[in-house]
């Protein structure tokens, strides 16, 4: 017996009322990017390995899925490099290329390749797929769609504030109730880290207090020990875990804490900005949060860092981002300024599942249906189906003249809105029966007041 198919773990398939809803969520996020004025584009699904590889981190490393290089490349393989244990290297040396991590350094890439195309600042946004060799569990996936925002050209605070905004003009129009949009800056903890005497350690601390809300306060103590972080500067940082107060009292006291640190000050002024044009602007729903153990362990962020969480589900972050000051660096592009944000499509969907907040449109299916009862009807009811259809009107003719039992359960199971019922009567005065298939209701009516009531 042939064995049941299968897909790879943190992979998902789709069905047609799965692909209307996630439709529903790509539609309303791209109406707001283009609605605050950014342009779309595209990227290629996979990048050569150098221009992703080193850009994440450690552990972001270790998730990017490599490709196998093919054919005759596959013969140019290092194996003095696997002699010599230099695993990286021949890893290399047998995978060209690598399927894209997430969309921000495939675009930092797209901006110095294509700089001289592109006017600054330079407003985009790209909804794509992205894949992460991580363990797949509730809310993450190995395979999955990204919906980014970035600005590159310019250093204002502006844009920090106008992705608070978008983030606010998104969820609200998804309807999610509550959510919590959360900030803090990389200036901030680069300020921590030095206040600490552990400014060299910079990367290790924040990667280690990012994971507060998974591993908790002694796992966090626990893994800065390991890094070679001193007691004593763990004692300084630690009662920064439990940091308490509204913003203005949380920004107070880090004022004061990070007193001796001009880089931490600058992060205050910073996320103080933001916090006063955002409460001058007034939000739709979200909550606005200064969170200091927010430490996103990507090495790329310099300037702000936004989360974005959903109240009352057990979810991970729904949205996050942050500046990126020298990113196009990487690419030899100096003095590029840049921030943005992502919205993670599929947890978003999962939110919106739990909540039951999709609309009851995304789950309907075809408006309308023919029944067909046999050769006479069908030809005649092809004409019809020709005539809604260039009205604008999702409809299709049952294929043959099934039992009205199956043909009723197709139906069903298509979620279709009416069906219509033209037999040898109805042909002969040029009517047609059309049933609500929510209410049962039936009535009888012409071609063009079908038409007409469908439309409406």
């Amino acid at each position: 017996m042939a064995q049941k198919p299968s897909i790879p773990k943190g992979t998902r398939d789709f069905l047609p009322v799965e692909v209307a809803r996630r439709t529903y969520i790509f539609d309303t996020i791209r109406k707001a990017f283009r609605k605050f004025g950014f342009s779309p584009i595209e990227t290629p699904s996979f990048e050569l390995s150098s221009t992703l590889m080193g850009k994440y981190g450690e552990e972001g490393d270790r998730l990017i899925f490599r490709v196998l290089n093919s054919g005759d490349k596959l013969k140019k393989a290092d194996l003095e490099a696997l002699q010599n244990d230099n695993l990286p290297r021949f890893a290399n040396s047998l995978a060209e290329k690598a399927l894209r991590y997430d969309l921000t350094v495939p675009f930092a890439r797209f901006v110095v390749q294509h700089q001289n195309e592109l006017s600054f600042p330079f407003k985009r946004y790209q909804i794509q797929p992205v894949w992460r060799a991580d363990r797949p569990q509730h809310g993450r996936y190995q395979e999955f769609f990204q919906c980014d925002a970035d600005v590159v050209g310019s250093d204002s605070l502006i844009y920090e504030v106008e992705f608070v905004l978008l983030f606010d003009e998104i969820l609200a129009n998804l309807k999610l109730p509550s959510f919590t949009v959360k900030l803090n800056n990389r200036k901030i903890l680069s300020g921590i880290a030095e206040v600490s005497g552990e400014s060299d350690k910079l990367i290790d601390i924040t990667v280690a207090i990012d994971k507060l809300d998974k591993i908790g306060e002694d796992g966090v103590v626990k893994e800065l020990l390991e890094k070679g972080v001193s007691a004593d500067a763990i004692s300084k940082i630690q009662p920064l875990f439990s940091f308490s107060g509204t913003n203005a009292e949380k920004i107070s006291k880090m004022s004061n804490f990070l007193a001796q640190s001009e880089i931490g000050l600058k992060g205050i002024a910073e996320l103080q900005f933001i916090f006063d044009q955002v409460q001058a602007l007034g939000l739709q729903q979200a909550e606005l949060e200064f969170d200091i153990t927010l430490a996103r362990g990507l090495n790329y962020y310099t300037g702000a860092i936004f989360e974005v969480k959903a109240n009352g589900v057990k979810m991970g972050s729904i949205c996050g981002g942050g500046r990126y000051d020298d990113l196009t660096g990487l690419f030899g592009m100096n003095d590029m300024s840049g921030v943005g944000i992502s919205f993670g499509a599929d947890r978003i969907y999962d939110v919106l599942t739990e909540l039951k907040l999709f609309p009851k449109e995304t789950d309907q299916g075809l408006t309308l249906l023919f029944v067909n009862f046999g050769e006479k009807e069908q030809a005649h009811c092809m004409q019809l189906v020709y005539e809604a259809r260039a009205n604008d009107i999702a409809c299709e003719l049952y294929p043959t003249s099934a039992k009205m039992q199956k043909q009723m359960k197709y139906a069903n199971d298509r979620r279709v809105e009416f069906v219509a019922i033209v037999g040898e009567a109805e042909m002969a005065e040029n009517l047609i029966q059309l049933k609500n298939m929510e209410t049962g209701e039936q009535e009888e009516m012409s071609l063009e007041e079908m038409i007409f009531k469908l439309k409406k």
